[in-house]
């Protein structure tokens, strides 16, 4: 058989034919396998994920949604107060007016205190909440609204004892309304937005949480008070008094009412429950009666005692029980008329075991004004039970 030799050109164009084909056949089949680029897969869409915060609060600020609520029924309200300045009588004796002529210095007897607080209307009506602080003692009220408004306020009622006032405006019969909560429902860790006129700048809100609840008003540093406020982190200043302190909802749960110089960052509200019962009350009668026994008093523990006892200088000899001790006693109140004495430790009332001074106060507070009230007591080794008819609290100071 005879064979043929092939020319070599004609074997190296060959080959650059089978190459290219077989790229193109390649080309094709990875087409075919692949999607497009310019067309997403079906169902292989990426979900952005957002942040906690984000979720909780959406992409409208619950504060805002809170303080638009609430916000109109917010109201300003400024004071003036006539004080009577004692000038000293030689300044009024006519031969030092005669010796130094016209340039003795004139003494004005009397001084306007102005004075700034917040309050929020509670009806249509016109009927605002606001601290007694705010309004005491005021010879002129001015209530301004959001809107730019203003009226004469007219005091209702006050009550010192939990530091609440009631004003009224006339205004018609429609004003924005705040909406309230119920302080009973308030937790730890809640938000809490105060809202009010700090400082004078008007419709200030500032943002924190409720830090703890049932703050005793001694242990704020305000003896003449008989309150359990709300503590709260939220910016609380001089101006925000009597506005309110609201939760996330925008629902007024207290009112600012106190803040403490020496403690940056911590503020105080009443409990919204409690600013409602007061609240009607001074509508319905101009002031609030208060049963007192008349007695200044500590929690007592056994261990405090045994302090007290180890020491040798110590006055007393005080029982080594749970209890209130009796630091004094208040003269011709009910308690020195039932035989109240100092250093007695009171242990039970109406036979329910008191352990705190804030448990006693908040028991006389429930109890009605005229009520004889069986106390027992601890005196020294013996035990005793006294009766004593609680009274009105007159003076507070």
């Amino acid at each position: 058989m005879q064979f043929f030799q092939v020319p070599r050109s004609i074997r190296q164009l060959s080959t650059h034919v089978l190459a290219i084909v077989l790229g193109v056949v390649l080309t094709v089949s990875c087409l075919q396998v692949l999607p497009s680029q310019a067309e997403p897969a079906p169902d292989t869409a990426v979900t952005q994920k957002t942040s906690p915060a984000v979720d909780a609060i959406g992409s409208s600020s619950f504060v805002t949604a809170a303080v638009n609520r609430v916000g109109s029924a917010v109201v300003r309200i400024d004071t003036e107060k006539t004080i009577t300045r004692r000038v000293d009588p030689v300044m009024e004796d006519p031969f030092f007016r005669r010796f130094f002529g016209e340039s003795f210095p004139q003494m004005s007897p009397t001084e306007q205190l102005r004075g700034l607080g917040s309050g929020f209307i509670l009806d249509k009506s016109g009927i605002i909440l606001t601290n007694a602080h705010v309004v005491d003692q005021a010879d002129k009220v001015t209530v301004r609204l959001k809107d730019g408004r203003t009226f004469k306020g007219k005091v209702k009622g006050i009550d010192e004892v939990t530091d609440l006032a009631v004003v009224k405006i006339n205004a018609g019969n429609d004003l924005p309304v705040a909406p309230l909560g119920s302080s009973r429902n308030v937790q730890v860790g809640d938000w809490a937005i105060a809202v009010g006129n700090p400082l004078g700048f008007d419709n200030t809100v500032t943002l924190g949480i409720v830090s703890t609840l049932k703050r005793s008003s001694a242990q704020v540093g305000i003896s003449d008070k008989r309150l359990d406020f709300i503590q709260t982190d939220a910016a609380i200043n001089p101006g925000n008094s009597g506005g309110p302190l609201l939760n996330g909802q925008g629902e007024v749960i207290g009112i600012n009412t106190a803040i403490r110089a020496d403690a940056m960052g911590i503020g105080f509200a009443i409990p919204i429950d409690k600013a409602k019962a007061i609240a009607a009350q001074l509508q319905r009668d101009g002031k609030v009666v208060h049963p007192y026994l008349g007695v200044q008093m500590i929690t007592l523990t056994p261990q405090l005692a045994r302090q007290n006892n180890s020491d040798p200088n110590s006055a007393i000899e005080i029982p080594e029980v749970n209890g209130v001790l009796v630091m004094r006693v208040v003269p011709n109140s009910p308690a020195a008329t039932a035989g109240i004495r100092r250093g007695d430790v009171i242990v039970q009332i109406d036979n329910k075991p008191i352990a705190t001074a804030e448990q006693l106060q908040g028991v006389v507070e429930d109890s009605r004004l005229g009520e004889m009230l069986q106390v027992k007591v601890q005196r020294g080794n013996q035990t005793q039970v006294l009766s004593v008819r609680t009274a009105e609290l007159q003076d507070i100071s």
